[in-house]
């Protein structure tokens, strides 16, 4: 090639820090691409961590998180922000992650700018544009506009060809076993100051997303109790989102319950660590959904519907819901149940091996010879 390829990697929430990192730099050991990451910074506390961890630098922070933000205002900034960066430095690709607001709002500026997209984590759906919201609908954004579709599984893949998209979708695993499996191996994290007691099974709960505020949350915490007072031998660790509407309802439900930790969020490291050193795992994140099986970690998924259906196919995650009853019931039935527990632990993971970085600079490789 007589130029180099000059990518851009647009990320935000440290959701998408964690998955898009470890592509940055296998993007950026590659001589033929000139790589820049934009960090919106949709999550700002959150998302310095994971840069420090992957010794990943911006070259441009939009620095846009504010108190109380709205959809709208962030959309907006997202958009002007990165039409004037888009125009000025000409990227020859734009990579987003995921279906957060800022890949949505990224996608749609780099279409604007007449630039290719890359959609990596593409193709995942629940098939209801209000659950998750605004997930679901920033998804089908991003993917009805990008060039290349970077999808976790064949399932994936299906689902954008079942919207009448017929190219530019390759499976190439989910980058976010390449982060894991790094951290993991190269920076395991000190657990002490959590204090967790090695007499007793660690259940590991976060529970964060829109969703779940009010109700719904207030039924997981009634079943935690409920857990709890049922079985001597366990401990809960919760890091709480910073969220007030988080806080709000967990804190008065679950604050000064015996073996019950609430604490702050963790950085990712130590986040790696303690899901390792768990023995369930009960969330209502995404990413949790394909990390925790390559640990062999059973995960029940607090959540009426999941864009990863291949987990539950394979059988290292259950579909629990926010029913007090149900999450309860099924936790004490792993609990109780040393079979169930060792086919969930020893479940083949669907979402990669752990090169999907090196799959996505190939075919980007190979795109641009065409």
């Amino acid at each position: 090639m007589d130029k180099k390829i000059k990518i851009a990697l647009v990320f935000g929430t440290r959701p998408e820090a964690i998955k898009m990192c470890p592509l940055v730099k296998k993007l950026k050991e590659n001589e033929i691409f000139q790589v820049f990451t934009i960090v919106t910074a949709q999550h700002r506390q959150m998302l310095d961590s994971v840069l420090e961890l992957f010794d990943v630098v911006p070259d441009f922070d939009l620095n846009l998180m504010k108190p109380n933000q709205n959809l709208w205002e962030l959309s907006s900034d997202i958009l002007l922000k990165t039409k004037e960066i888009f125009e000025e430095q000409k990227f020859d690709l734009i990579l987003v992650h995921g279906d957060t607001t800022t890949a949505s709002f990224s996608a749609l500026s780099a279409f604007y700018s007449r630039t290719k997209i890359g959609h990596v984590e593409a193709g995942l759906r629940t098939f209801d544009k209000n659950y998750p919201f605004p997930e679901e609908i920033n998804r089908v954004i991003v993917d009805s506009i990008s060039d290349l579709m970077f999808c976790p599984t064949e399932k994936s893949i299906q689902n954008i060809k079942n919207s009448g998209i017929k190219k530019g979708m390759y499976k190439t695993g989910n980058t976010v076993i390449d982060a894991l499996l790094y951290v993991v191996n190269n920076k395991p994290a000190n657990l002490d100051f959590i204090g967790l007691n090695n007499n007793l099974k660690t259940i590991l709960l976060t529970s964060h997303r829109r969703e779940n505020f009010g109700e719904p949350l207030r039924n997981i915490c009634f079943a935690i109790k409920k857990l709890i007072e049922k079985n001597k031998d366990i401990e809960i660790v919760y890091p709480m989102h910073l969220n007030p509407n988080v806080r709000n309802t967990v804190i008065p439900i679950l604050e000064n319950i015996e073996r019950v930790k609430l604490i702050e969020p963790l950085d990712y490291a130590p986040f790696c660590t303690l899901m390792q050193k768990s023995h369930i795992i009960l969330t209502d994140s995404g990413g949790i959904q394909e990390e925790a099986p390559a640990l062999g970690k059973p995960v029940l998924v607090l959540r009426e519907e999941t864009e990863r259906p291949e987990a539950i196919e394979y059988g290292g995650v259950k579909l629990v819901g926010t029913n007090t009853e149900k999450i309860v019931n099924t936790i004490q039935e792993l609990l109780d149940n040393k079979n169930e527990y060792e086919r969930m632990s020893k479940s083949v993971n669907p979402y990669g091996d752990g090169h999907a970085c090196e799959y996505i600079e190939n075919i980007i490789v190979e795109y641009f010879r065409c």
